[in-house]
């Protein structure tokens, strides 16, 4: 749906109950409509807190809607007498988010291959593992070298050492009948 033929009916405080094309249905008013980006902010309702209807702030590119109905006309969405936005509760969000993403990435190995990287996921589902370059470092101690075999553990004690040598060859082989099924 080509949004600069719309932009009348993307006016602010407009009330709108919108399709998407993922199949998502919603209403909500119009804070604002950026045309260049082609960018609808939304505000939806959400719960009751302190007796207070909490709003839900959405984001939403206008290509991706599908269809849309004008509901009506509401007051300033941003009227500074209605508004409430708890800056801290936002900033906490977000740097919550920030630490998250940081983390996710770092548990992505560079320069390896998927097979690295799905023994390295499946270590990590009951071991405390990271990458040092492209080899995985299990506990702090036991290091697994490319080709990541189990011949490839190295130090650590005899006991890690093992354990990680068996969740190596259980992973390998579960990967081998992966692919021979496929």
């Amino acid at each position: 749906m080509e949004a600069q033929a719309q932009g009348e009916e993307f006016a602010v405080g407009c009330i709108l109950s919108i399709k998407t094309t993922l199949g998502e249905e919603f209403q909500g008013q119009v804070i604002t409509f950026d045309r260049p980006s082609n960018l609808l902010l939304k505000i939806t309702r959400g719960s009751e807190i302190w007796g207070r209807a909490k709003r839900n702030i959405r984001l939403l590119k206008a290509n991706y809607i599908k269809e849309f109905t004008f509901l009506g006309q509401g007051e300033d969405p941003l009227d500074v007498n209605k508004c409430f936005l708890d800056l801290n509760t936002l900033q906490a969000r977000e740097e919550s988010a920030v630490r998250q993403a940081e983390a996710d990435a770092e548990r992505i190995g560079v320069g390896v291959t998927a097979e690295a990287q799905s023994l390295f996921d499946a270590l990590s589902k009951t071991l405390p593992v990271r990458w040092d370059k492209t080899t995985i470092v299990v506990m702090n101690e036991v290091r697994v070298s490319s080709p990541y075999l189990p011949e490839s553990v190295t130090g650590g004690t005899p006991a890690a050492n093992e354990r990680v040598r068996k969740v190596l060859e259980f992973e390998k082989k579960r990967l081998q009948s992966r692919n021979l099924g496929q």
